[in-house]
């Protein structure tokens, strides 16, 4: 009887723990800010929906025409960020997401995105680790800092 009341108890913790288990939510287009131009708003939503409908190359297109009708929307930027980072051009994918959040500095969507993670500080810079102070010669005795 104690033992199937156990077993019976550790089933019900470990499916409460597996419930709170929180998925990453997808990446999706985001609406403009109130106040854009109408044209801009048009096509940002049509690459909203070539891009829920996967073509990238088209809500590429048309997220870079939204960025020429409305060159200060951090949505905009963030949306063209997306559909570069989908096609694989991670480099301008990772302008257009820094672009974006300066832009929109209290968007909290655009902040937080699991987009900007992979990236880093912008002020990083690329290429090869850099070299330890010390040189790379293996230690020998009395040859460390003093």
């Amino acid at each position: 009887m104690r033992v199937s009341l156990l077993i019976a108890f550790a089933v019900a913790v470990l499916s409460c723990t597996a419930c709170t288990h929180e998925k990453p939510k997808p990446l999706v287009p985001l609406e403009l800010a109130y106040g854009a131009k109408a044209d801009a708003n048009a096509l940002n939503n049509q690459g909203r929906q070539a891009f829920l409908a996967g073509q990238m190359a088209e809500a590429k297109d048309f997220f870079g025409q939204a960025i020429k009708a409305a060159p200060d929307s951090g949505q905009a930027h963030y949306n063209y960020g997306l559909a570069l980072n989908a096609l694989g051009q991670t480099d301008q994918a990772r302008q257009e997401f820094i672009e974006a959040a300066n832009l929109a500095p209290g968007d909290k969507v655009i902040w937080d995105s699991p987009a900007l993670r992979p990236f880093g500080n912008p002020e990083t810079p690329k290429g090869p680790g850099r070299e330890h102070p010390y040189g790379t010669s293996r230690p020998t005795i009395g040859s460390g800092p003093r």
